[in-house]
């Protein structure tokens, strides 16, 4: 299990490489998800996932942070997600 200092951290490292800028990060109990983004730029996580092991952790924090670019589920979502899973595979 990792500190929320240490997720944020990595959260931050990931939006560099991905090339987006998250306005907040919070990690906050959520009843019937694992992360959220906000259209203002606010990146929110349930603090379960700290207790993921580190490629689920990517899985989930790459889905967020590439919705402050992609704002649904379209094809371009769909390919650059796909792109970035092949790179840690």
């Amino acid at each position: 299990m990792i500190s929320s200092n240490e997720f944020k951290d990595e959260v931050y490292e990931w939006s560099k490489k991905v090339g987006v800028d998250p306005k907040e990060i919070h990690l906050r109990n959520m009843k019937r998800k694992i992360a959220s983004c906000s259209a203002k730029g606010r990146l929110t996580f349930d603090p379960s996932i700290l207790k993921n092991r580190k490629k689920n952790r990517f899985e989930i924090i790459l889905h967020e942070l590439l919705h402050l670019r992609y704002p649904n589920h379209g094809k371009m979502f769909d390919r650059v997600f796909d792109a970035y899973l092949d790179k840690i595979e």
